[in-house]
């Protein structure tokens, strides 16, 4: 007899992003090193590799603050935090959506419970806002969003309840990475392949060209004090020939595509895995 585990048992994300990795997870396990201490992820998003690896000691940071201040009441205050999107699934409606998004002028747990709320209710799940800091994406076309998933909150919760989670630019994890005891896994905003592709930012802030420099260079100082490094982006020339000049692995991996208004264009594209160390 098969015993059948819930699927909210397991830690896994409790937001729809951008280039999210859930879907690449089973690839990338033969990439992840196989001994380190502590787990570093300095583009934190949707957390899939975090709670898929399920560290014993991690340091989660983001440049979104208001994507960390939901991790913090994920993480400390998730039974308060179930309540308020309870009452957001209540009331739910058209007219709703668009009086919560225009409403920014709210407490931590208030502010955690929106971003949840919009990220299950707009369209595609996307996370933008506009010149002003103002979260602007429509109403998507939902029947029944899943606005409260308890379980799957109360797990995520437990999941992060050891780990670190700061606010911070991606460069501060050369304050706290220092040897190979240390592992930092790298999902930046993708580098362009196409004028149609270019979504490099959710913050109000650009990641171009000399972004991605400044990440490789990162990268390379990380390498040279022994820490493990993983990257992933687009791959492209440009990205290639970053790694290629620091001397780290670059392999190839198909990845498929769901972020785009169009559905035929939704399908599998190649994406590039780089490491600092070798594969075992």
């Amino acid at each position: 007899m098969v015993i059948q585990i819930p699927k909210a048992a397991y830690p896994r994300p409790f937001l729809k992003w951008a280039g999210g990795k859930s879907r690449l997870i089973q690839q990338y396990n033969p990439y992840f090193p196989k001994d380190y201490k502590t787990y570093y992820e300095p583009f934190l998003g949707g957390g899939a590799v975090f709670f898929h690896l399920q560290p014993s000691q991690a340091i989660l940071t983001d440049i979104n603050s208001e994507l960390i201040t939901t991790y913090h009441c994920v993480r400390d205050n998730v039974e308060e935090l179930i309540c308020l999107l309870k009452e957001h699934k209540i009331k739910h409606d058209r007219d709703y959506y668009y009086d919560v998004r225009a409403n920014s002028r709210i407490n931590d747990i208030e502010r955690a419970a929106r971003l949840i709320y919009l990220n299950k209710t707009c369209y595609n799940g996307l996370y933008r806002v506009n010149s002003q800091g103002k979260f602007n994406v429509p109403l998507g076309k939902y029947k029944n969003p899943n606005i409260c998933p308890e379980d799957l909150l109360r797990v995520a919760s437990t999941a992060l309840s050891k780990s670190k989670i700061q606010q911070a630019d991606f460069t501060d994890v050369l304050n706290q990475a220092t040897s190979s005891e240390d592992f930092v896994f790298c999902d930046p905003p993708y580098h362009p392949i196409s004028s149609t592709s270019y979504f490099t930012g959710y913050n109000g802030n650009s990641f171009g060209d000399k972004e991605q420099e400044l990440l490789r260079d990162t990268c390379a100082e990380l390498a040279s004090r022994g820490v493990k490094v993983m990257v992933c982006n687009s791959d492209c020339d440009f990205i290639k020939n970053l790694y290629k000049q620091i001397n780290f692995n670059i392999y190839t991996i198909a990845a498929s595509r769901s972020i785009n208004s169009n559905t035929k264009k939704r399908g599998m594209i190649y994406e590039l895995l780089i490491t600092s160390y070798e594969i075992l």
